[in-house]
């Protein structure tokens, strides 16, 4: 399949497509905005951030809680205020969050990575009941993901740079289990990026540098692929009326000048059509 042209953002590094209420959500994290789109109506909002901002998910409480560098956020579109929920890692001064994903039981999980990308300094967290902990997981550089199962009983962690993906299995307590192989990827698929899963638990990824957009099956058999005319596919959010609408971030970052005279659509967002639905909308409870 072929992806099609929606929106031109020009974004650094957009990520973290989500749709909530009718409309999608993502962010560009080097510019520290976050946007929202409505397709119908084909209007666009955006707020700044007062931090590089690496994810919104929504909250149950109202509002959205936003994953800034510093720690998650409670972020409110009416008035653009954000209200800090945790700190994270204030000794890793270049660390920042990268992505989260958010569970049935309202638990929010995120990893953290080295903004300058060369140090195994990435950890995955939960985020549950006003608490922060780390994961069961090893350090990487670049954390993405997490996406989780639709029965909430395994995780996928992609680690970016070692182009792999593992498995956990979500323990009853909300621990997790030792990682399994699910994916290792060759040079010429790009780095795996944001990943989620759909209501069937295909596993839904985002290939940086690969100019595509991937399903993979809960046996790791690759079900779809869909190409994109730019490089840095970043991640996946499904939705629209059905769930049926696949919307996927792009990204600038990285591409030389002539790179992106030759993509001069980098940086923004993409749809196409999928046969399964997404999961349901799960708000954070914080």
């Amino acid at each position: 399949m072929n992806s099609e042209h929606l929106l031109t953002v020009g974004a650094t590094l957009a990520e973290g497509p989500i749709w909530v209420d009718n409309a999608l959500w993502f962010v560009d994290i080097k510019q520290q905005r976050i946007y929202r789109y409505d397709p119908a109506t084909d209007t666009r909002d955006d707020w700044a951030a007062p931090e590089m901002v690496g994810w919104v998910v929504p909250a149950e409480r109202g509002g959205f809680v936003a994953g800034l560098q510093s720690g998650p956020h409670h972020f409110d579109p009416e008035t653009g205020t954000f209200e800090r929920l945790a700190e994270i890692e204030p000794h890793l001064p270049a660390n920042r969050l990268n992505d989260a994903a958010v569970d049935g039981q309202g638990r929010i999980w995120f990893g953290t990575m080295d903004n300058d990308e060369s140090a195994d300094s990435g950890q995955l967290y939960r985020f549950e009941n006003g608490a922060v902990s780390e994961a069961e997981a090893d350090k990487v550089c670049i954390t993405n993901g997490p996406a989780i199962a639709p029965d909430d009983t395994v995780l996928y962690h992609v680690d970016t740079l070692g182009k792999t993906i593992l498995a956990h299995a979500i323990k009853a307590d909300g621990t997790l289990a030792p990682a399994r192989p699910f994916l290792t990827f060759g040079d010429d698929h790009g780095h795996p990026d944001g990943a989620i899963c759909d209501a069937e638990g295909g596993v839904w990824v985002g290939f940086f540098g690969g100019s595509a957009a991937r399903r993979f099956s809960p046996d790791g058999t690759m079900t779809h692929e869909v190409r994109f005319p730019v490089s840095n596919i970043t991640k996946v959010a499904l939705g629209g009326p059905d769930g049926r609408t696949a919307y996927a971030t792009t990204a600038r970052q990285g591409l030389s000048p002539e790179q992106l005279a030759e993509q001069p659509q980098a940086g923004d967002i993409f749809t196409f059509r999928v046969d399964t639905p997404g999961k349901p909308v799960l708000r954070a409870k914080v």
